[in-house]
């Protein structure tokens, strides 16, 4: 239990200034300091400075993702942990919000980071709620996400990132997906009581370091109904959705920001996981093919599009919705 919880994704944009205002105007984040070709954005109710950094790049796709640790010592113990299984660990300074990021990869190549000491925010007075147990005043603006909840990465083996994950930082599995083969084709994993941080699914065109999606919280699944509304007036592409998941029974809709990354709102966490020796649940291959919960059969893109792109791969160009690919 040395990890606390998800601090902050970020996330690379090859059009810095259309992605900046889909999270401002659509989703209603706020901006929260600049350094650099990096803009630091919150949901309303992060405790911390931002959880979304929104990077200036040639292409899209995971810069980072960061989790906070329960103490300096939790810290110091998980970098141990990682070097001692032969993994390389090094420090990042200077980043905006938080002390020394120290970063690593995964065994896909997706870089993660584990910080502790972080810089809470304080809201300025025109944001500045009439709850003093709420981070900032209710945006009224957009979809209103309320704080990052989680993401998904892409793996070639993600089984081996399972493993890898438990044995390094001590997380727990919840759910995952095992196909017919022996292959593992999914699996989530938390760090809390949420039913789950982040996850991984299985990359279909067998190249690594590919990302899935960032999730942000919304209070209810009405919220969700309405974002559903404010997509749409915004020409925003919904790519499935509202629906709900059968894995981990997340009420979901997913759109493209304009710089290729799949986003998801959700009423993610609504599931706790209390148990200590809670008992990983296996869906197998032929229930994942029921579709989802309810019935609603897996979009086609769902499986094959992730970022940064693919230029010739068959079913993951977007640009017809107008995304980058």
């Amino acid at each position: 239990m040395d990890v606390a919880h998800l601090g902050h994704v970020e996330l690379l944009t090859p059009r810095p200034e259309e992605s900046l205002r889909f999270f401002v105007d659509v989703m209603g984040m706020t901006e929260s300091g600049r350094r650099g070709d990096s803009v630091y954005l919150r949901g309303w109710d992060d405790y911390e400075r931002y959880s979304l950094q929104l990077t200036a790049s040639s292409t899209s796709g995971l810069g980072h993702a960061a989790f906070r640790t329960r103490s300096a010592q939790a810290l110091g113990r998980r970098v141990a942990a990682l070097r001692a299984a032969g993994h390389e660990v090094w420090p990042h300074e200077g980043e905006l919000g938080h002390g020394t990021g120290w970063r690593f990869r995964d065994p896909d190549g997706h870089v993660f980071e584990l910080y502790w000491e972080a810089e809470w925010y304080e809201a300025p007075p025109e944001l500045r709620p009439s709850l003093k147990n709420q981070a900032q005043r209710f945006p009224a603006r957009g979809v209103n996400v309320r704080r990052l909840d989680h993401f998904n990465c892409l793996a070639v083996d993600v089984r081996g990132c399972r493993e890898f994950f438990e044995s390094t930082l001590g997380l727990r599995c919840t759910e995952r997906i095992e196909l017919d083969s022996g292959e593992e084709a999914g699996m989530w994993l938390t760090a809390t009581n949420k039913s789950y941080d982040f996850a991984f699914t299985k990359e279909a065109h067998g190249v690594p370091g590919r990302f899935h999606h960032v999730t942000f919280a919304l209070d209810s699944r009405e919220a969700i109904l309405q974002a559903a509304d404010i997509f749409l007036e915004h020409g925003v592409h919904i790519e499935t959705g509202p629906h709900k998941h059968a894995v981990q029974q997340t009420f979901f809709l997913y759109v493209y920001e304009p710089g290729g990354n799949r986003v998801e709102v959700a009423n993610a966490g609504a599931r706790l996981v209390l148990a200590p020796d809670w008992r990983t649940i296996t869906w197998t291959e032929s229930e994942r093919r029921k579709g989802q919960a309810w019935g609603l059969k897996t979009m086609e893109s769902f499986h094959t599009h992730g970022s940064p792109p693919l230029p010739t791969a068959p079913g993951d160009d977007l640009s017809e919705h107008g995304i980058a690919s």
